[in-house]
Formats: C-alpha cells, structure tokens, sequence
C-alpha cells in the first residue's frame, strides 16, 4: 500500500486564495497645511485687491488739548492717502490630468481611479499654492516684509531674545510665528538649554509650541539653503512673524469666488473631454495671492542657523 503524502497549504498557495485590503494612493511630499488653515482669506469678485493706504505722518486728527479751547485754533486738513496704491493680482496654478478611460472603466474598484488622479492633484496644487503664498516674488511674504521689520539673529541660531525682538516689530495682536521645523527643533534646544521649555497650545485641530503665547506653526515652505527637506545637519532659513485678519489690517490670503466647476477655495476641476485614443483630460486651476495690509503685520528673523548642537554631558551650560 502506498504510503499517503498529505501537503499542508503553503503560504503562497493560501495567499492567491486571500482576500487583499488595499489602501488608497499614499502619497509622503503631501503636509498639513497649517498656512492655509490658520491664515484668513478674502474672496474677490474682479481678481483685483487695492490696498489704499493712509500717508504717515502729521494729521489735523493729532490730540489737541486745552482747558479753554475757545483760545485754541482748530486744525484743518485731511487725511492723504497713497497715489499709487499696491495692487494684487490674483495668479493661477494650473495642470493637466489624463486618465485612460479603459483604465477609469476596468481598474476602478475599489478605489475610483479618475477620482484619485484629481484628488491627488489638488492636494499637489494647494502645496504649491502655500509654497507661493510664501516665496513668490510678487506676494510672497519673504520678499514684502518692510526693511524695518527684518532682523537679524544674535548668535546665528534662533535665541528666545530674538523672537522677543520679532514680537516688538508686530506688537498689535500677533497672530502665530512660521518657520521649517528644523528651526523649530533649533529654537527648542535653545529654550531647554536656558530651562525656559515653551508651553503648548492647541489652533486649528492641532498641538504647536507657542512663545510669549503665540503658536509656532511648523511649515517646510520657509526653506533651509533653499530646500524642503534638507540632508545636511547645518543650514540656513528664516522664521516669520505674521498678523492676519482683515479687520486687524494684518495679512490676508486672496481667492477667486464663483469659478466654474468649483471644488474647494479658488480652485476649479473642469472636464476637456475625451480624445481620439480614449484619454479624459481635466484641467485643474487655483487662483490665489496674498496682501499686507500694513508693514507692521509681518517680520521676519532671516539667516538663522539651524545646525547647532550641544553636549551636554560636558558642557551643561
């Protein structure tokens, strides 16, 4: 009788017979956003935002006060405005997705491929609408800080003194300070190496450290040697100080209202159409810009180094 071989199923076997979870499209380069969450925006109907501002100096609105002002000549005048205002425009980020439409009718379970390519390309566009709000050379809040309102640090890495300084450029309600958060990390090493660890306090759905109570919003659009994410261990970059709000006359982000096929704020997904090999094409545009208000809105702490470490089991001071 011949003996009975009885194999075991093998995990190759098993795993053809298994059913797989798959996960959605997992993409790393995208972040929280914390810019576009904590800063206020402003819709416009023409894309054209003017910013009128009063000339500085003496007025006839200056204090005037005596006890017989029947002896007192009252000032006459007006308020002077600038002759040629700022004016923003808003800018567009525009691109182009092509899905197979074989691919969108066979493959699309259980994840909607048309649906993905374009959710993932929004997200893509609102990094790159965050990285202008930051760094174009028209709006962009690095290039419009006033000359008065940038500073220097002490010692090259970010000292608890010199976010102190940032806080006397923008005193009237300080909104949040942003910088990469290897100047973060930077700033902290300084904090506990003073023993003044800063406390932490919760904006927009998340946790962040806070100086003199205002949050420090990490971002890696403030680059460190001009990249995002930096190899080396020391490196340069800049830390902002920003007051937002319309009403405060702080700074503001800019948006189109009411674009066709809108999906979110200023952003518009608008189907091309299908070409002769049965590709779908869509068009996705943002448009968007930023305004200062006043100079004393934003700051900025440039050239700080981010490098510095300490061994503390030789030198604790």
């Amino acid at each position: 009788m011949a003996d009975k071989v009885i194999n075991a199923l093998g995990r190759n076997a098993a795993y053809q017979l298994a059913n797989v979870t798959k996960t959605p499209p997992q993409y790393g380069a995208l972040t929280p956003k914390w810019l576009s969450r904590v800063l206020e925006f402003k819709g416009l109907e023409a894309g054209i935002y003017r910013v009128n501002r009063v000339v500085e100096g003496d007025t006839p609105l200056d204090a005037l006060c005596s006890q017989d002002p029947k002896k007192v000549d009252l000032p006459q005048g007006y308020i002077e405005y600038e002759s040629k205002p700022r004016e923003y425009c808003l800018s567009s980020i525009s691109t182009i997705i092509n899905v197979d439409t074989t691919v969108q009718d066979v493959y699309s379970s259980p994840y909607d491929q048309t649906r993905e390519q374009i959710s993932l390309a929004v997200e893509s566009l609102k990094e790159r609408q965050e990285s202008q709000i930051v760094n174009s050379d028209d709006y962009g809040l690095l290039k419009n800080v006033a000359d008065s309102h940038r500073l220097q640090p002490r010692y090259g890495r970010p000292m608890p003194d010199d976010l102190d300084e940032l806080l006397t450029k923008v005193w009237k309600d300080p909104s949040f300070f942003l910088a990469h958060p290897r100047a973060i990390a930077a700033f902290e090493r300084e904090c506990t190496r003073r023993g003044v660890p800063p406390v932490t306090v919760n904006v927009a759905g998340g946790v962040f450290i806070a100086w003199r109570g205002v949050p420090i919003i990490p971002t890696d659009k403030l680059f460190v040697d001009g990249l995002k994410n930096p190899t080396a261990k020391t490196g340069k970059t800049n830390i902002l100080l920003v007051r937002t709000g319309e009403t405060k006359r702080g700074v503001i982000g800019l948006y189109q209202t009411g674009v066709p096929n809108e999906q979110s704020r200023g952003l518009s997904v608008r189907f091309r159409g299908i070409d002769d090999n049965g590709v779908a094409s869509y068009l996705l545009s943002v448009y968007c810009s930023a305004a200062i208000l006043a100079d004393d809105a934003l700051a900025v702490l440039e050239d700080v180094e981010v490098g510095d470490y300490y061994d503390y089991t030789q030198n604790p001071v």
